[in-house]
């Protein structure tokens, strides 16, 4: 069983920034991929990055391209989201999660498709 864990949520201001980790209990794994997601209020969980262990390429949803960068740290098991000018859209609960092959083309853009999951962390952007 592979646990993750999000941390960095909280309260900011627009325009403002922050940075949610997602660390994993081991290196997962065959794993092929870390996705990003949130959930706001009445709203279905989108996917906002993802990014592929093996070639470190990135996924990005248009509503957050050139303000968020995903990242990762191999030999901590750490995969970073870092977000930038924040708006009140961006609020959410945001959740990481671990995809440990792949099954077809553009299935890390679908969240059943995915193995594990963090408990989320929530991310309020006041205006």
């Amino acid at each position: 069983q592979v646990h993750l864990v999000e941390t960095g949520g909280g309260l900011v201001q627009a325009g403002g920034s922050l940075r949610l980790s997602c660390a994993a209990s081991e290196r997962t794994f065959s794993s092929y991929a870390m996705g990003w997601f949130r959930q706001a209020p009445g709203k279905e969980r989108d996917l906002v990055a993802a990014i592929f262990w093996s070639t470190g390429n990135t996924y990005y949803a248009d509503s957050v391209k050139g303000r968020f960068t995903v990242s990762r740290d191999n030999a901590k098991n750490t995969v970073y989201l870092q977000m930038n000018s924040l708006k009140p859209e961006d609020t959410a609960v945001y959740y990481c999660a671990a995809k440990g092959s792949r099954k077809y083309y553009g299935d890390f853009m679908r969240g059943y498709e995915y193995d594990y999951w963090g408990q989320g962390t929530q991310v309020t952007v006041s205006s």
